[in-house]
């Protein structure tokens, strides 16, 4: 068995040990059912609410504020990264403010936004746009500062045009740093439209899920939240398989 099975069987047994134990821990009672349902239940639950379409706004919508929110951010965030590496003084005036960025509590600005915008999804837009686009920021100046000069100094020696430099040398150099950067950024777009929806929004899977806890709805508040992390799961699994193929393409290279 290849080092590489090994590891994907290995990653497999310990999420589905994971889940057997919490289903027995469940289906013995030694955790309370009113505290947490059984895996099963929450697999059976989700799929009568997929399968009843009962979901499907929700779904749609939270997908595509997290799709708009995750778009902009990555390519702000690389803009605007790209733009502070080009500026040294201007990095050294903003790196303490990209160190404290997450101490800042932006939910307190969704009242703000919401008389900015309106009660739609635009405030959510903002919300998950603003988390996501710090980690672009940073991943970005990462990534940049590590493209090794004699490359640089290659390609000017080389003469090759800035266009044809930045798509030879710069992404290629700086691209493991700018796909953390993408995890990084849909994982707080998620973040940020879900919290958002769980404040004030009127739909979304987020309010759902508050919705279903308010109720005492556990089957459905469990049910959404599983389908949020094996979404999510799912979405950084695939960015991390091709993270990790052109990590391999580039060292054959």
């Amino acid at each position: 068995m290849s080092r590489k099975a090994a590891i994907a069987l290995t990653r497999i047994a310990v999420i589905a040990g994971a889940i057997l134990l919490l289903e027995f821990l469940c289906q013995r009672k030694i955790i309370n059912p009113l505290t947490l349902i059984p895996p099963s239940e929450m697999a059976s639950s989700l799929w009568e609410l997929v399968v009843s379409g009962q979901i499907t706004h929700d779904i749609a919508q939270t997908f595509s504020t997290v799709a708009i929110a995750f778009a902009l951010s990555v390519v702000t965030g690389f803009l605007i990264g790209a733009t502070v590496h080009a500026l040294p003084r201007v990095r050294r005036a903003i790196d303490p403010l990209l160190a404290s960025y997450y101490s800042i509590p932006f939910f307190v600005f969704y009242p703000l936004l919401i008389a900015l915008f309106g009660l739609n999804t635009v405030p959510l837009i903002v919300i998950g746009f603003v988390f996501a686009t710090a980690a672009m920021v940073i991943s970005t100046l990462n990534g940049l500062d590590r493209v090794p000069r004699v490359m640089t100094r290659t390609a000017r020696i080389l003469r090759l045009s800035p266009a044809r430099a930045v798509w030879s040398v710069t992404l290629p150099s700086a691209a493991p740093y700018l796909f953390t950067g993408l995890k990084l950024a849909l994982a707080y777009s998620f973040i940020g439209v879900i919290a958002g929806e769980f404040i004030l929004s009127g739909g979304g899977l987020g309010f759902s899920i508050a919705y279903a806890y308010n109720n005492f709805d556990n089957q459905t508040m469990y049910a959404l939240m599983m389908f949020v992390l094996v979404v999510v799961t799912v979405i950084n699994g695939v960015l991390h398989v091709l993270e990790q193929r052109m990590l391999r393409k580039r060292a054959r290279a």
